[in-house]
């Protein structure tokens, strides 16, 4: 059987650089009846699923935790039932199997999960920026005292500024953003942040838009710019800055 990379490059001798059978068999190093085979019909090859089995998949058992993995992530992730409680909720109706085959189910759901789960290409044009609190320590008066470090990174250019706040409240939130538009000469077109408490009010989820607080709506119409808030448990979608807040602490702010 041909990998379908090689099928997709038969398809496009064909449909876009009109190549007839006897010129794709060459160029793809084929025989003409294969060329002729996969150049004008849909052939698409068949993947085998192997059926799984178990008690976890052949009984009514795997549905169960399913559905309970299901109801619990409209709660907090510390609220959730784990492996654990997953497995005594099966003793309690009935289950006689082990504990390390709920774990192993569990393991392979989420494997399968994360598997069809698509991502978009993350695009960074010129012109926007993303922000985040790191955390670092200081001396004030012979003690250890933790401070917030405000991080600005433009991933275009792949720099990044910070200052150093006493707090992650709104006031400081603000402040810092102000330092960095001064030291970059300028303010961005979109600022990228994470559900900050000092800028939303309600986070995005579940299909609905990020609410900010009436005082930084004001303050991005004030100076212009478009706020971008990314989606809980998500910090791939700002992974630029992450990197400069780690990148930031380790090579200037420990001793």
């Amino acid at each position: 059987m041909i990998a379908m990379p090689k099928i997709n490059y038969i398809k496009h001798l064909r449909e876009v650089e009109s190549k007839n059978i006897t010129e794709i068999a060459k160029i793809a190093e084929i025989d003409w009846k294969t060329a002729k085979k996969y150049a004008d019909k849909d052939q698409v090859p068949e993947v085998k699923i192997q059926k799984k089995r178990g008690m976890m998949y052949q009984e009514k058992w795997g549905q169960i935790v399913l559905d309970w993995i299901d109801e619990d992530k409209s709660l907090k992730r510390k609220n959730r039932r784990n492996a654990i409680l997953l497995y005594e909720g099966l003793v309690e109706i009935g289950f006689e199997g082990s504990y390390r085959t709920v774990c192993q189910y569990i393991k392979d759901n989420e494997k399968n999960s994360t598997a069809s789960e698509s991502y978009e290409k993350m695009e960074q044009p010129p012109g926007e920026v993303q922000v985040d609190f790191g955390h670092t320590e200081s001396v004030m008066e012979g003690s250890l005292v933790d401070n917030a470090c405000l991080v600005m990174s433009p991933p275009y250019s792949n720099g990044a500024h910070s200052v150093p706040m006493p707090a992650e409240n709104q006031e400081c939130f603000m402040q810092g953003l102000i330092k960095l538009f001064r030291y970059f000469n300028g303010v961005p077109r979109a600022v990228r942040i994470d559900n900050l408490s000092a800028a939303v009010v309600t986070s995005r989820g579940q299909g609905k838009e990020a609410v900010l607080t009436d005082e930084f709506m004001r303050f991005s119409h004030y100076y212009g710019f478009q706020v971008q808030v990314c989606n809980p448990y998500s910090p791939h979608e700002k992974g630029h800055v992450e990197n400069k807040v780690g990148y930031v602490r380790k090579n200037m702010l420990t001793p």
